[in-house]
């Protein structure tokens, strides 16, 4: 598996790289289809810009960069989430085929908004991907449970010696006890 991760992280990552680059090269070219997107997004995240070149030079420096490290295999799952963030409004702004007048042109852009889906869903897959370990919500309960299982242990060892000592001071001489307690 981990060979196949190597081939398929590169690959999954050069259509980010490559739009993205293809965009910071130039931005006015898809600024403008952009716009309807760009301002509910900047509206809701605070300390974005208003301005939607400056939105899709963000978007598509976050394509650049999170397509580097996930073809490095640097921090591949927060890389992963960071491509499937920024492919949601990229999605909605480049391939709107429900506005698409032309039948042509909205099977077109039909196919390029389901081809973006399913990028989207390799990017959920590579985001999940543990490499094969235990995920942090299985090591989690893990955890969860042997700390029960050593809390009822404990508890079950602090009463086994209580009832001991209890045991051993009822063994005792009135007279000792009163010295025992006096001390206590």
């Amino acid at each position: 598996m981990t060979v196949l991760r190597k081939a398929a992280r590169p690959l999954l990552a050069s259509v980010f790289v490559t739009g993205g680059l293809s965009t910071l090269r130039d931005p006015k070219r898809v600024a403008p289809a952009a716009e309807p997107v760009a301002a509910p997004v900047a509206a809701r995240i605070p300390r974005l810009p208003e301005d939607p070149e400056q939105l899709v030079r963000i978007n598509a420096a976050v394509q650049v960069g999170a397509g580097a490290l996930l073809a490095a295999g640097k921090w591949p799952r927060v890389a992963s989430l960071a491509l499937a963030g920024s492919l949601v409004p990229t999605t909605l702004a480049g391939h709107a085929w429900w506005k698409e007048e032309d039948p042509e042109r909205r099977a077109q852009q039909r196919t390029q908004f389901m081809k973006n889906l399913s990028l989207f869903g390799g990017l959920l897959i590579a985001a999940a991907d543990t490499h094969g370990k235990p995920s942090l919500a299985y090591r989690t309960r893990g955890a969860a449970a042997a700390g029960r299982k050593s809390a009822r242990r404990a508890q079950r060892d602090a009463a086994h010696t209580l009832r001991g000592a209890s045991g051993t001071v009822r063994a005792l001489p009135a007279t000792a006890r009163r010295a025992v307690s006096d001390h206590l």
